[in-house]
């Protein structure tokens, strides 16, 4: 899983974090997801790799650029690339078994509404997996506070202090575990429709 020549500037980017600590974190993660799955904000398909039969798996994202080079990677499963916003997501109520995502929910404009649709079209009961960056604890919420004006001109879109553990509850999402790294700024999140 490593970066191409020809991998994205957005991968070039983030090579670092993945080294780090995020590709660990993504092998522990999506692995595991099974079912029908939906990841949202599938940007270059840095997970599409990491998914093992039985799932199948929807990727989608706003992006047009991001899902032609999802496009590139290989998948293990059966995978399919669809244009949505998290926020109006073109699928049935109730069309997956679980809702997958990876730093997808700094980026989306209104984040409580992308999981209210990540939430419609979950089956019951079904699983939420997100691993996220956050607003960090103590010092580090201060941190990602400060540097979150200047983040936020650089990225454009990209929100380094938003709460997204209370967002998942605030959306109906029973939160079952929360799993915090790098001083809590980086969580995988667990939880149930």
């Amino acid at each position: 899983m490593g970066v191409s020549v020809a991998s994205s500037a957005y991968d070039r980017g983030m090579l670092l974090l993945e080294v780090l600590l995020l590709r660990r974190l993504r092998r522990r993660m999506f692995p595991a997801v099974r079912g029908n799955v939906l990841e949202l904000g599938v940007g270059t398909g840095i997970n599409l790799p990491l998914y093992v039969p039985p799932a199948q798996v929807t990727g989608c994202d706003a992006s047009r650029e991001m899902l032609a080079w999802a496009a590139r990677r290989g998948a293990r499963v059966p995978a399919a690339l669809v244009q949505a916003d998290a926020q109006r997501l073109p699928f049935a109520d109730g069309s997956f078994d679980a809702v997958a995502g990876s730093l997808v929910f700094c980026s989306v404009a209104d984040p409580l509404r992308g999981l209210v649709e990540a939430r419609r079209v979950l089956r019951p009961g079904g699983r939420l997996m997100l691993l996220e960056h956050t607003r960090g604890g103590g010092l580090a919420a201060w941190l990602t506070d400060l540097l979150q004006l200047a983040w936020r001109r650089w990225s454009r879109e990209c929100q380094l202090n938003r709460e997204t553990v209370q967002n998942v509850a605030a959306a109906g999402f029973e939160v079952r575990r929360v799993e915090r790294h790098a001083f809590g700024i980086v969580r995988l999140i667990e939880a149930t429709g």
